[in-house]
C-alpha cells in the first residue's frame, strides 16, 4: 500500500483536515494518504515572508516524520518551497500549483485562477511562469477572504468562488478553473454545477499525480538541478535532525 504525505503549508489544523479529506478522496483506495501539519510557521501564508518561513517548517515536517512515504504532496498554492523537498528526498514530490496547472492544460487550451486574496496573485503568476504554465492561464481573481476565513464561512466561499470563476469564463476566456488554494478545496463541485466547466482542485490533482508517479516507478531527477545539498556546517540550523523517515532521504541540511 503506497502511503503519500500531502503537507499542509501553514500551522492551522483545520485546514489539514481540509487537504487530507481532498486528498484521500482523490486517490484508489489502497493509497493511504497522510497529512503533516508544521510544528512551526505562519497559521496562514499570505505574504512571501509568511512563504518563506513556512518552506522551512514544511521541510523540517516531512523530515522528522517518522514513518515509511512513497512520496509528498506539497500542499501550498503559490508557494515557495517543493524545491528544497526535492533536494533533499528521493520520492516523487508534486506542488499543488504545477499539479493543477498541468491537469487544467489537458483540459482545455486555457484556465484561470481563483484564489484567497488578491495578494496572492503575483506569487502564483510567478510559480506557474517558473513552471512554464503561465502562457495558458488568462487570469487570476480572488474572492477576497483571508485563508482561515475559507473553511469558517463555506457560503460565502462557494459564493464569492462561483463569481470570481464566472468572470473567468465570461470576461477572461478561461475553459479550465483552479481553485488557488489549497483551503478551497471540496468547492469544486459548487462551481462545476454553476458553471458546467472543469474546475481542478490542486490537492487532489497533486495527490493523484503523485501516486501515478510511485505506479510508474519515476521520481526526481538527481543529476543536476536536484542533486542532494552537499554536506557543510551550517551555523544556527533551526530544524530538528530528525532522520528522515522512510521516505529516502538524500542527506543534507537539518540531517
Amino acid at each position: 500500500m503506497p502511503t503519500i504525505l500531502v503537507v499542509n503549508v501553514n500551522t492551522s489544523e483545520a485546514v489539514t483536515e481540509v487537504i487530507r479529506r481532498s486528498a484521500q478522496a482523490a486517490v484508489s483506495a489502497t493509497t493511504r494518504i497522510v497529512a503533516l501539519t508544521p510544528t512551526f510557521g505562519p497559521a496562514s501564508v499570505e505574504s512571501n515572508f509568511e512563504s518563506y518561513l513556512s518552506a522551512v517548517g514544511v521541510l523540517d515536517a516531512v523530515q522528522n516524520h517518522d514513518g515509511e512515504f512513497d512520496a509528498v504532496v506539497h500542499a501550498g498554492f503559490g508557494e515557495v518551497g517543493r524545491e528544497a523537498l526535492q533536494d533533499v528526498l528521493h520520492v516523487p514530490v508534486v506542488d499543488i500549483t504545477e499539479a493543477a496547472a498541468h491537469t487544467a492544460c489537458l483540459l482545455g487550451r486555457t484556465y484561470g485562477v481563483v484564489t484567497s486574496l488578491d495578494r496572492a496573485a503575483p506569487a502564483i503568476h510567478d510559480r506557474l511562469l517558473l513552471a512554464g504554465l503561465a502562457g495558458r492561464c488568462v487570469g487570476i481573481r480572488s474572492v477576497d477572504l483571508p485563508v482561515l476565513e475559507l473553511e469558517a464561512n463555506p457560503e460565502v466561499t462557494a459564493k464569492g468562488f462561483v463569481e470570481q470563476a464566472r468572470r473567468l469564463v465570461e470576461e477572461d476566456g478561461a475553459e479550465v478553473v483552479l481553485l488557488g488554494c489549497a483551503g478551497m478545496s471540496g468547492v469544486h463541485e459548487t462551481v462545476t454545477a454553476a458553471l458546467a466547466v472543469p474546475v481542478v482542485d490542486g490537492v487532489a490533482a497533486g495527490a493523484r499525480l503523485a501516486e501515478s508517479l510511485v505506479a510508474l516507478g519515476l521520481s526526481t531527477s538527481k543529476v543536476r538541478s536536484y542533486a542532494p545539498p552537499r554536506a557543510k556546517d551550517v551555523r544556527g540550523w533551526p530544524l530538528r535532525a530528525g532522520a528522515g523517515g522512510g521516505g529516502r532521504s538524500s542527506g543534507g541540511l537539518g540531517r
